[in-house]
């Protein structure tokens, strides 16, 4: 018996054709070399490019305390201390008062990264309490991180609650604890 090879079909592969070449990328001559004869002799204008406004977040301590923008990260505590291996932009150290010892020297993290707002307890003694709106508050355990959105409390001791503010526009200057 034969076997049926009526449906099989083999053929020898393709050999892959070149793509065409893109022209409108070639550059004939040297770059940045312009002929004396292309040279326009009139100054150029002067370009003025608007820089977008960047927004971010913010947030604030106690209910008239002062605004910090989220332009980088803040540490917060009762004395905050930056990471020993940093790498990007130093973060904001934000100092809070402590007189019962609740609130460990550097407690905190407050983030933005994009469009989120990433609260880290930074292996503090006491913990941190998260209350955000609409959920019941939670404990975050040492060194837990947890998205939070504006309006979020964030309990750290000793009276110290920090509120998540809503985007905010950054103009010269105020990009700063203050």
């Amino acid at each position: 018996m034969q076997p049926d090879l009526d449906d099989t079909v083999r053929r020898a592969p393709r050999p892959l054709q070149p793509a065409e070449p893109d022209f409108d990328d070639t550059i004939v001559g040297w770059p940045g070399v312009v002929a004396d004869s292309q040279r326009d002799t009139a100054p150029l204008p002067e370009r003025v490019v608007a820089q977008p406004q960047a927004a971010c977040y913010g947030f604030r301590i106690g209910a008239n305390g002062r605004t910090v923008l989220l332009d980088t990260a803040a540490y917060v505590g009762r004395s905050p201390s930056s990471p020993r291996i940093q790498s990007g932009v130093m973060p904001k150290l934000v100092k809070v008062p402590s007189p019962q010892g609740e609130v460990s020297g550097t407690h905190l993290e407050i983030r933005q990264l994009a469009t989120s707002i990433i609260v880290t307890d930074l292996r503090s003694t006491n913990g941190s309490t998260v209350s955000v709106p609409g959920s019941a508050p939670r404990s975050l355990r040492q060194g837990e991180a947890m998205v939070v959105t504006p309006g979020t409390l964030v309990d750290i001791g000793d009276g110290n609650v920090i509120e998540i503010l809503p985007l905010q526009r950054q103009l010269g200057g105020l990009g700063h604890a203050h």
